[in-house]
């Protein structure tokens, strides 16, 4: 195992690599702790949380609503919960979502903590202190930033993960290569998912490696003014499409990345080849790179976008691979774009 303590303004977070669960009995008083799950980790790895108290709620993303948080709140209330109660969310970004949210904000905030069930989570969800539901088809809208005390990464929680989901959380990863690490994006083209589903060391070091990448980017900008914005890249699109079509995150924010991909070489001129790789890599990690979308749909959605500003939305566009920038692009001539070259 390998720890590490980063300061996140004015919390210290701790990270546990290649850690146990077990280890968990170690960072928190058994007797006040509460575990929140959702039911397919529940089912698959029960035998873990034998003797914790636990939260089991519907899993998938349709559930990531407010009704969920009012679900584990009245579930807290009959634990009896106060404000010396720990909760941990065991599971994958809905999960540590709505888990960092209901513990934010019950008893006006309890201590937190993450033990990520996917890849997803490890390596984008569940670090950076982003907590929060869906309202409707909006994601995200409801929310707050607080940071979990501590992310425990046991890998065997993903040898029941299934091929989709190792494929969704690769998209968060091919982001973190394309706005921040143009090594990293080489090292994926000379790799497959089915490498590093097959080795563990190989794993935990591209696990370590993204958890670094954004780790860095959340210390330098925790409320997201600046750099963090970045983050958002593929992802506005992306999230329209997620919401309407039913789409698995990473599945939507290769789709939206792609699109991205677009609007850079239209407006920031980056390289047609470069946007080439892009979808080649993509399609190497078997994520999808072209949907057809009703296209007034999605607008309707992306102008309630949280990125929007007036009569502009503020978009994570390209330079090169490995160098992002925030643009702010008239809605009138994003419209335009979308609607003709999308």
């Amino acid at each position: 195992m390998k720890e590490s303590n980063i300061q996140i303004g004015n919390s210290k977070v701790s990270y546990y690599f290649d850690a146990s669960f077990s280890y968990l009995e170690e960072l928190v008083q058994k007797e006040s702790t509460i575990i929140v799950t959702d039911e397919h980790v529940y089912h698959q790895h029960h035998a873990k949380f034998a003797g914790w108290k636990i939260i089991v709620l519907k899993a998938g993303e349709e559930h990531k609503q407010q009704a969920a948080v009012d679900e584990i709140i009245q579930q807290l209330i009959a634990f009896e919960a106060d404000r010396k109660t720990f909760i941990v969310g065991v599971g994958g970004g809905v999960v540590t979502d709505i888990t960092g949210y209901a513990a934010s904000i019950y008893m006006r905030g309890l201590k937190f903590g993450f033990i990520p069930t996917t890849i997803l989570a490890s390596v984008d969800a569940a670090i950076g202190g982003k907590n929060g539901v869906d309202v409707g088809v909006y994601k995200n809208l409801a929310g707050l930033i607080k940071q979990p005390a501590f992310l425990l990464f046991d890998y065997s929680f993903l040898d029941t993960l299934p091929k989709e989901q190792w494929v969704n959380g690769f998209a968060e990863i091919i982001k973190h290569a394309c706005i921040k690490d143009a090594e990293l994006f080489s090292f994926l083209e000379s790799r497959s998912l089915e490498s590093f589903q097959s080795d563990k060391k190989l794993l935990d070091e591209l696990i370590q490696r993204n958890v670094a990448i954004k780790t860095t980017v959340v210390v330098n900008d925790e409320f997201e003014t600046g750099d963090r914005k970045l983050l958002n890249f593929g992802h506005t699109i992306g999230h329209a499409i997620e919401n309407i079509y039913a789409l698995l995150h990473g599945h939507a924010i290769s789709i939206g990345m792609v699109a991205a991909s677009i609007l850079s070489e239209k407006i920031n001129h980056f390289p047609r080849e470069e946007k080439h790789r892009i979808e080649k890599l993509l399609h190497q990690y078997h994520l999808p790179i072209q949907l057809h979308f009703d296209k007034a749909k999605i607008w309707e959605v992306l102008k309630m976008d949280k990125k929007r500003v007036s009569n502009s939305m503020n978009f994570i566009l390209l330079n090169k691979i490995g160098e992002a920038v925030v643009k702010p692009i008239p809605l009138t001539e994003l419209e335009t774009i979308i609607n003709q070259s999308l």
